[in-house]
């Protein structure tokens, strides 16, 4: 998480190095120009140790679904969903959305396109725009080819988020919830291709 996919040109210029632009955590950046597709799961029974998943006690990972930007490869993203998942109800249940990077990018960058991707989804404050900005630039660390991001959705409560394994900490907002994980799993979303194939096989 976290549109504006037919204004990818104005913000992407082609002169600058993918770490230049650092705004590829998010599908609609990409939208109209991204190639998202559905990855095997080579070796899923490593992963559900992982803390950030283990503590929400019998969820399933998605087959990742990768993200390729003129032919560059950026991020393969899954959810990790429990029993009784509805994606229509998603946010009464608790479920992560893992974000494996394939490049460098930077946290503030991350941060800041993530505001202009939630206002996409739904409308909000000034304030609670600076209060999620702040939040997000606390919780958003530069990150390398191979380390992960995972947000947890908290029922009733806002979204957790875990680097490599390790809580950062948590933005404690039902209404951010909705707006972060709807970057991906809403409707409005700007990459619906994405979205389908992350939701492909769990009931509406």
């Amino acid at each position: 998480m976290f549109h504006t996919p037919k204004t990818t040109r104005a913000f992407w210029s082609r002169r600058r190095s993918l770490q230049g632009c650092l705004c590829v955590l998010l599908p609609g950046v990409w939208a109209g120009t991204a190639q998202s597709q559905v990855m095997s799961v080579a070796s899923p029974n490593a992963a559900f140790s992982r803390p950030e998943v283990a503590a929400l006690k019998g969820v399933v990972p998605t087959a990742p679904v990768r993200l390729r930007v003129w032919g560059f490869e950026v991020y393969d993203a899954r959810l990790w969903t429990p029993a009784g998942f509805r994606y229509g109800q998603a946010l009464q249940f608790p479920f992560a959305l893992e974000l494996q990077y394939l490049r460098k990018l930077e946290g503030a960058a991350i941060a800041s396109r993530s505001m202009d991707e939630m206002r996409r989804i739904g409308s909000f404050s000034d304030a609670q725009a600076q209060t999620w900005l702040a939040a997000m630039r606390e919780l958003f660390p530069n990150v390398a080819a191979g380390e992960r991001i995972t947000g947890v959705n908290l029922p009733g409560e806002g979204a957790e988020f875990w680097v490599n394994g390790q809580r950062v900490g948590v933005v404690k907002d039902p209404a951010f919830a909705r707006l972060f994980f709807g970057i991906w799993l809403d409707e409005r979303t700007s990459e619906p291709k994405m979205r389908n194939q992350l939701l492909q096989g769990l009931p509406p």
